[in-house]
């Protein structure tokens, strides 16, 4: 079990550790909310994502899905135009960052409650086309090597290293917070992020035009 483990390990961790969509969601999340109550819902949401996805993924839906013509096209091509939409959402949040008193964001466009947190989490974790060719491509079909026991133990640990990234994100948010209290980093971070996310768009909108191409 130990090997099993240690494959879930290292699988997991090099899935999650780019940064994404979900990633710099929850880091930005951390930097404005500052203490780690405030931040718990987005953390437990994308958690609880996670364990779904991988759940899902593990339990046969990757074969499933993959196995019909055409459901990966349409799942990239949804991705394009959601991660067009964040790359938006996210740069124009670099402008609306409002400096902090006392420690304490003020109230901004950034500083989301915990239902607006749980909404968006919900939406960049299972709309996010990365997180579920991830989970569903790659998690699920390489736990197909592995039976009963095993597989389990090499999706619960795959589930572990998410919920443990997403912890240590929010508190290395909080982290960075406290010291930029102006939030010029975060103004920075938030354009960086934009950018990046807009070119994994382009990168995704490139294997859309080869998927086409293997289809006809």
């Amino acid at each position: 079990m130990a090997g099993v483990m240690i494959h879930a390990f290292v699988l997991a961790l090099g899935l999650i550790l780019p940064l994404g969509v979900q990633n710099v969601f929850i880091f930005q999340q951390g930097m404005v909310q500052r203490r780690l109550w405030s931040v718990l819902p987005v953390v437990v949401t994308a958690g609880l994502c996670d364990t779904l996805l991988i759940g899902l993924a593990v339990g046969g839906v990757s074969v499933l899905v993959f196995g019909l013509p055409g459901v990966k096209l349409i799942l990239m091509s949804a991705g394009v135009l959601f991660l067009i939409y964040m790359g938006a959402v996210t740069w124009k949040s670099a402008s609306s960052v409002q400096p902090t008193v006392g420690g304490d964001s003020v109230d901004s466009p950034t500083s989301l409650t915990a239902r607006k947190q749980v909404a968006f989490a919900l939406s960049v974790s299972l709309l996010n086309p990365h997180a579920l060719l991830d989970t569903i491509g790659v998690i699920g079909t390489s736990s197909l090597q592995y039976e009963h026991g095993a597989k389990w133990v090499f999706a619960l640990t795959c589930i572990g290293v998410s919920w443990l990234w997403f912890g240590l994100l929010a508190i290395a948010g909080m982290t960075v917070g406290r010291w930029d209290e102006e939030g010029r980093w975060f103004r920075v971070l938030n354009r960086c992020s934009a950018l990046l996310i807009w070119g994994i768009a382009v990168y995704l909108l490139l294997s859309v035009w080869q998927e086409i191409q293997f289809l006809l």
